[in-house]
């Protein structure tokens, strides 16, 4: 437990801000091993509303150069310094209001910032519900209680005849009533608590029970590795967790966590007063038995549930954090850019829905083609693409990669070896989440006069175009990427993903003329209303030609235009800065870079020579330090740069089409789909994902699997074993040149 002297935490409403800063900052670095200034500063621009990607781009100075992820380290966890805040003056209020605070209790209280010690100096104080000590202390029985604590009655059964009242009907009520006084006393312990606490820690074991009536059950098979487990809690891996925890919730399993109870209870004891001179082994005894009666009842339970809660809550955070860096992947997967492109959502009996769409993603025309059974309007389906191909211009297909995808490429690569124009190149692209996007409000207004399966495929052929603009439209969860995302906190995984979409966002920037009212949400200083207010002015006033058009827009004040304006961008500006992340607070800088190189900014950018003649350090002033203008000089080199990835294209093994073709041995190309702590699933083109397990990434042990694979990495796999049964492939990338 950190324990510095720090501020009175009684009384908010009248604390000063800037206490409350230096005392986090305090706090923070110390556990995040910053330097205090940098997390001081970071915290004042956060408090002053700044956004996490405005403050790690364009306010390198003041915070020391710390990245993003330092920055939501940061702000997260001011975050949880303010709820225990919140918490110790209400548990101050309780204790002030029941008459029970002391100058040392005070003391204790302001100085613990650990949320669990918290807890453990309030519990004695805690209103609860009428419990059997608080019962035998009604009866008048604490008294008892002490005799027994001091352990000098030789007879306690005759010391406690004098407590037998209309309440107490026996000298043993009295006794047990004492008894449960002692009980609760010692399962409130700090000492004791924290001893079962160690215990836990060190060799609590997690194991799960199927439930025997529902072993037999469909449902419960894909359970039957939990049937009997048992292993080392602090061992035990966030997926493990997860679904034993989803099989407990579906009523499958039965899931505890144990430690050795005799060693426990043993140890408790020798935390009793110590038997005096000639003391009463016959209270001894009375104290023992209300130990492990207040182990068992009271202090187990509770620290059982509160270690049930922690390792909940290091799977939740491992989940969340896969997820994080899978979306993170997924959302800076490579774009097409801005070609006229073809979408088709595959099916047989439902043939394959068809849209075509200009360079700017909207919908041309759509239709219905044939092509497999139980339709097989080949031939009629081939003239149709062929005229769909000519007639829109189509330079680039897009096709989902679900039902009837692999049967679907290789038909529309059959008609365009027919072609005699240059033939449109052909993508397989994920459908995860675009049935969401169908049916959501989003597709709805955008378009309001098409079904869903129209909808679902201008979102493939979008995806394949610009996969961050479509893909932020989209529930997170509903992309397919994650661990478990529906068992973890869904608060916690909202904030980190939006954190996630909003990093992306403002990474690769946005084009202010063509960015839909989702993708401008997630700009930085923006949100859903002035995004739309962008888009209605937009839509009223025409294409901006100019950041500072952005500042006629209702509602939107200095402070969003300061925060946003550096991440939108407009290609054809008559300022090219504002093509650029080069901020309008620093125009000027450059404007009088160029003035002193008697040349124009346009100048700058597109010669090479005029950048290398400038000295930054001419230009550095008490707000504008080296990592700024060194930023500056990047964009001046590349303007507006994408930092994602050239597309490549990919293509299946043509042998291979179902997991009967399947055999030990076989190498095959593959894409990665998902992520996980264990391994990495891939895409062979059988219509059933392979698990590559992190023992078979690489030649060598690897306990990451991101350091090895990513997200819609192409990547060759040799197969290790295929369960026909339940579907299961097994693949490697052990000895496998990638």
């Amino acid at each position: 437990m950190l324990n510095f002297q720090l501020f009175c935490t009684f009384a908010p409403e009248k604390r000063n801000n800037m206490d409350l800063i230096k005392t986090f900052t305090r706090l923070i670095a110390h556990e995040l091993h910053l330097n205090e200034h940098a997390v001081e500063n970071t915290l004042k621009l956060l408090d002053e509303g700044c956004t996490i990607p405005f403050i790690s781009r364009y306010r390198k100075e003041r915070t020391g150069g710390l990245d993003e992820v330092q920055i939501t380290a940061i702000s997260d966890r001011a975050e949880q310094l303010r709820e225990t805040a919140k918490r110790k003056d209400t548990i101050v209020k309780t204790i002030t209001e029941q008459g029970k605070m002391t100058p040392e209790l005070e003391q204790r209280l302001s100085d613990c910032w650990e949320l669990t010690t918290l807890e453990d100096i309030y519990l004695p104080f805690k209103p609860r519900r009428r419990t059997r000590a608080q019962v035998a202390r009604e009866q008048g029985l604490e008294p008892l209680a002490e005799l027994l604590l001091l352990q000098r009655e030789a007879h306690p059964q005759e010391a406690a005849r004098r407590f037998v009242t209309d309440s107490v009907a026996s000298v043993a009520d009295a006794l047990k009533g004492a008894q449960d006084i002692v009980a609760e006393q010692m399962s409130e312990d700090e000492r004791n608590r924290n001893s079962v606490r160690a215990a836990f820690r060190r060799e609590a074991f997690i194991t799960s029970k199927v439930i025997k009536s529902k072993k037999d059950e469909e449902a419960a098979q894909k359970y039957s590795d939990y049937y009997d487990w048992e292993e080392p809690l602090k061992r035990c891996s966030s997926h493990r967790l997860l679904a034993m925890r989803r099989g407990q919730d579906e009523g499958f399993l039965r899931v505890s966590i144990t430690i050795d109870d005799e060693e426990a209870v043993r140890r408790l004891k020798r935390n009793l007063p110590p038997t005096p001179p000639k003391g009463s082994a016959a209270c001894r005894r009375l104290l023992e038995e209300a130990v492990e009666d207040g182990y068992k009842r009271l202090l187990l339970p509770s620290i059982e549930n509160e270690f049930a809660t922690l390792s909940k809550t290091k799977a939740d955070e491992e989940a969340i954090h896969v997820f994080a860096q899978n979306l993170r992947q997924l959302l800076l997967s490579a774009p097409l850019g801005q070609k006229r492109v073809m979408g088709i959502d595959p099916g047989f009996r439902t043939g394959c829905k068809v849209v075509c769409l200009d360079a700017q993603g909207n919908l041309l025309h759509h239709e219905a083609i044939f092509p497999h059974p139980p339709v097989n309007h080949r031939m009629q389906a081939s003239v149709h693409l062929q005229q769909m191909i000519a007639d829109y211009h189509i330079e680039a297909i897009a096709i989902g990669n679900g039902t009837a995808s692999r049967e679907t490429r290789a038909f529309v690569e059959d008609v365009l070896s027919s072609t005699q124009h240059p033939a449109p190149t052909t993508y397989v692209v994920s459908e995860d989440g675009a049935s969401v996007y169908s049916a959501s409000k989003t597709a709805r207004d955008e378009f309001p006069n098409e079904d869903v399966t129209v909808r679902g495929a201008v979102s493939i052929g979008r995806r394949l175009m610009d996969p961050l603009a479509e893909l932020v439209k989209i529930d997170p969860k509903s992309i397919g990427v994650g661990q478990y995302q529906h068992d973890v906190d869904q608060t916690k995984l909202k904030h980190s993903l939006d954190h996630v979409v909003e990093s992306c966002v403002n990474l690769v920037g946005v084009n202010l003329n063509t960015a839909s009212q989702h993708l401008l949400t997630y700009v930085s200083g923006l949100g859903p209303v002035l995004a739309q207010n962008i888009v209605d002015y937009r839509r009223e006033h025409g294409a901006f030609t100019s950041r500072a058009q952005l500042k006629k827009v209702p509602r939107l004040g200095p402070a969003a235009f300061q925060q946003c304006a550096g991440f939108l961008r407009i290609p054809e500006a008559r300022n090219p800065l504002d093509n650029s992340a080069v901020h309008p607070e620093s125009y000027a800088i450059v404007e009088r870079m160029a003035a002193d190189n008697g040349c124009t900014v346009a100048d700058l950018i597109h010669q090479q020579e005029k950048r290398a003649a400038i000295d930054i350090q001419r230009y550095v002033t008490a707000e504008v330090g080296i990592p700024t203008l060194t930023d500056i000089m990047k964009e001046l080199e590349k303007p507006g740069r994408d930092p994602r990835q050239p597309i490549e294209e990919f293509e299946f093994d043509p042998g291979v089409q179902t997991i009967d073709d399947l055999h030990e041995g076989m190498e095959l190309p593959g894409i990665v789909t998902n992520i996980t702590n264990f391994g990495a699933f891939v895409d062979i083109g059988v219509h059933q994902d392979g698990l590559i397990h992190v023992s078979q990434l690489a030649d060598r042990y690897v306990s990451d699997p991101t350091q090895v694979v990513s997200l819609h990495q192409h990547v060759r796999v040799r197969v290790t074993a295929v369960d026909l049964r339940r579907q299961r492939i097994s693949l490697s990338m052990k000895g496998m040149q990638q």
